[in-house]
């Protein structure tokens, strides 16, 4: 016992410690950013596509589809990341979807990467790996 604490370490029902965050997670989390994004990137199209604002040509709009299904994609692959690990290591990656969508945007839609997006990117990526970093200390 150090200053009154117990030396034992909390651990999850795995039987690793408590602040565990497992690769799996870590990659599952990263995959559904990608989910995230080309959600994002569907739901643009299908925003596109969309003549007039009846419902009939919102449900049967292909790309809005594609993106609600990459949505729920994203919601089932951030539900599994997070039995294995730390939302506050985890969460943080979510960000990294807006990484993914300011590459792909001008690649599809004509949107200009300007300097000050770059700047915002950079420090997007940035605080995702000063969270990854600050968890291994």
């Amino acid at each position: 016992m150090i200053d009154g604490l117990s030396d034992s370490v909390p651990q999850n029902e795995s039987g690793r410690p408590a602040h565990y965050t497992s690769l799996a997670s870590i990659g599952l989390i990263v995959l559904s950013t990608v989910s995230g994004a080309a959600a994002q990137i569907l739901l643009r199209f299908g925003a596109d596509a969309i003549e007039g604002a009846n419902l009939i040509g919102i449900i049967t709009n292909v790309p809005l589809i594609g993106g609600y299904a990459c949505l729920a994609m994203n919601v089932v692959l951030v539900v599994l990341a997070f039995r294995g690990g730390q939302l506050s290591i985890l969460y943080p990656i979510v960000a990294l979807t807006f990484v993914w969508v300011a590459i792909l945007s001008p690649m599809y839609f004509r949107d200009v990467i300007s300097i000050s997006k770059i700047a915002g990117l950079t420090l997007i990526v940035a605080g995702v790996s000063f969270i990854g970093a600050g968890s291994r200390s």
